[in-house]
């Protein structure tokens, strides 16, 4: 029997996937659990209007997310911080800080998104990259000026 999994079923197949399975199988297991569905011309075809609004919305969120790219890389993100000589900071600028200062932009971002290796503890400009969708990175320009 030819069956459409509406969840992912271990050794068996994943969601959305079409394959054949023994017929004592789908009708004692798959079918009552709700785990799959008869595969008809009518569920094909359901499934594929599914993937195609499912991909249109995936490509919909890469549209939203380069555009924010562009207004996040437009930016210059100043922050101020105390210093001793030579332009080293007393502590440093976290990822939390640049969030904060963004926020209060306007800009929404997690800090958790923010991609900065260790913190910042000089004045001066650096680039800090922000992961906002799992295909998009964006490059913001962060400040430290003197307190």
């Amino acid at each position: 029997m030819q069956v459409i999994f509406l969840a992912d079923v271990k050794g068996k197949g994943k969601k959305g996937e079409t394959k054949n399975v023994s017929d004592g199988y789908a009708r004692n297991y798959l079918l009552p659990n709700k785990l799959a569905v008869e595969a008809t011309k009518g569920t094909l075809a359901d499934l594929n209007a599914k993937t195609k609004s499912e991909q249109k919305k995936v490509e919909e969120e890469l549209e939203k997310a380069k555009a924010y790219k562009e207004e996040l890389e437009a930016l210059t993100v100043q922050i101020k911080a105390k210093s001793g000589e030579g332009g080293r900071l007393f502590g440093a600028i976290s990822t939390k800080q640049i969030a904060e200062t963004l926020n209060k932009m306007k800009k929404k971002v997690d800090k958790r998104k923010i991609l900065l290796n260790e913190p910042i503890r000089a004045l001066g400009f650096t680039n800090v990259p922000i992961k906002i969708h799992p295909e998009v990175v964006a490059t913001v320009k962060v400040q430290v000026i003197e307190e």
